[in-house]
């Protein structure tokens, strides 16, 4: 099943690019792109947060191997996405970090609680099907 974010007022009066929420199985997979501004990112949260609670995902993988620059307010969301996720049972692992961001956020001192991290997609995915086949082992 595919779907995207709300489109968000963009300048002008239009409207700006979504970000797409793409569902695999019990996984939501977030990807960024680019520079995602203060509305962007918040309707992201939104969005994210609605999907969880209205379908049955366990996991939200969120990619931003495209992302140049992350400042305190978008890892203040990134942050929160991941804190509501687990409210509703859903685990949440940050993707393809880049060396740069990792540097920024550590200088900006945030620590991302909640949050797993993992260098690629893949792995991200391969976290949290592990992390599901343990708590199925779990009584």
């Amino acid at each position: 099943m595919t779907g995207f974010g709300p489109a968000v007022p963009g300048p002008a009066g239009g409207h700006a690019f979504t970000v797409p929420v793409l569902q695999l199985g019990d996984t939501l997979l977030v990807t960024l792109q680019g520079e995602l501004h203060d509305g962007m990112a918040e309707q992201l949260q939104e969005d994210i947060t609605a999907r969880i609670a209205h379908t049955r995902v366990t996991g939200v993988v969120i990619d931003i191997s495209g992302v140049d620059m992350v400042d305190s307010f978008l890892g203040r969301v990134l942050a929160e996405i991941a804190a509501g996720a687990g409210l509703l049972a859903a685990r949440t692992v940050l993707a393809g970090m880049r060396p740069a961001v990792a540097i920024t956020l550590v200088e900006l001192g945030l620590t991302l609680p909640g949050l797993r991290t993992a260098l690629d997609v893949e792995r991200a995915m391969e976290l949290l099907a592990a992390g599901e086949r343990h708590s199925e082992g779990s009584p």
